[in-house]
């Protein structure tokens, strides 16, 4: 997915002042931006991998944070939000209680504000939102895919390190080749907006959205019978005891955890569990938010054949 389309996404959203004013942000501007945050009573703010940029109220964008900055006020948060809903609150009612959207592109929106007092909490008062830019890099996981192809594989690094962008490019390139399921919890990876994943996640991969890492990993072993299952942040027991099982039944597993170190993850019981099974082949460490998605090291943890 290109970066520059899915910029044009965002700007369907937005309200015709503020829409009009990113519009002429020029292309080059846009290269390496990750998100687009907008915040009651607040400025408009392009994040980027190494930067911050603020929208002016004249135009164009600055480095630093001032009075020229172009600020939001309460009644086009709403505006955006009525926008993401169709202008049916109602229609969607799991979105606000999610606190985040899909919408066109792949971009994901998160949403923050006041949650009414309900056995159900949902939204009903906006104070911002946070537009992702999706960052499909094709390619980053080509040499991941060739030394770890039939392997079970553990694939780490820290916050913004690049982990769920390797795993997708993983995910398409193993897709391509193998009966692949993935388990897309918070729809982060394959975007899928109206049954159709807006990412590239391979021709034979079955996607399964807003159900638990564990028992996505049940249902798709039962009803999908792949070979290989994809699963992004692995956090409890629960999810390493699905994995093992799934393993058991022949299927191989490539799933991502946080942890920059091998020591750091091993102080993780759920890590350490999934590890210390012996099932698992590989573990691999991402250089981090210098160089996301970039592979620092393949540390082997059993003997391949």
């Amino acid at each position: 997915m290109n970066e520059s389309t899915s910029y044009r996404s965002v700007l369907n959203y937005l309200p015709e002042k503020m829409r009009g004013l990113m519009s002429e942000i020029q292309p080059k501007e846009l290269e390496d931006l990750t998100e687009v945050r907008i915040r009651a009573g607040g400025p408009v703010f392009l994040v980027y991998l190494n930067k911050v940029r603020y929208l002016k109220k004249d135009g164009g964008l600055s480095s630093e944070y001032s009075k020229d900055a172009y600020f939001v006020g309460s009644h086009s948060v709403k505006e955006i939000a009525e926008r993401l809903c169709h202008f049916s609150f109602h229609y969607c009612k799991k979105q606000l209680e999610e606190g985040f959207f899909v919408v066109e592109n792949g971009v994901r929106v998160g949403v923050s504000g006041v949650y009414s007092s309900a056995d159900r909490p949902s939204l009903f008062e906006f104070a911002s939102l946070n537009f992702r830019i999706p960052r499909c890099v094709k390619g980053c996981a080509d040499i991941l895919f060739s030394e770890t192809l039939d392997q079970n594989i553990l694939i780490c690094g820290g916050v913004n390190s690049g982990k769920t962008t390797i795993l997708r490019d993983l995910c398409r390139l193993t897709g391509n080749i193998r009966k692949t399921a993935l388990i897309d919890e918070r729809n982060e990876i394959a975007c899928v907006l109206g049954g159709v994943p807006q990412n590239d996640i391979g021709a034979m991969t079955d996607v399964i959205v807003n159900l638990s890492r564990a028992k996505g990993i049940m249902s798709a072993i039962r009803t999908l019978s792949p070979e290989v299952v994809c699963c992004d942040e692995i956090s409890s027991m629960t999810d390493s005891e699905a994995i093992l099982k799934g393993i058991g039944c022949g299927v191989k597993f490539a799933v991502t955890a946080h942890g920059e170190n091998y020591r750091e993850l091993m102080k993780r019981n759920d890590i350490a569990f999934l590890v210390n099974s012996g099932l698992f082949d590989s573990i691999v460490f991402l250089e981090g938010v210098s160089a996301p998605s970039k592979i620092r090291e393949i540390k082997r943890i059993r003997n391949v054949h």
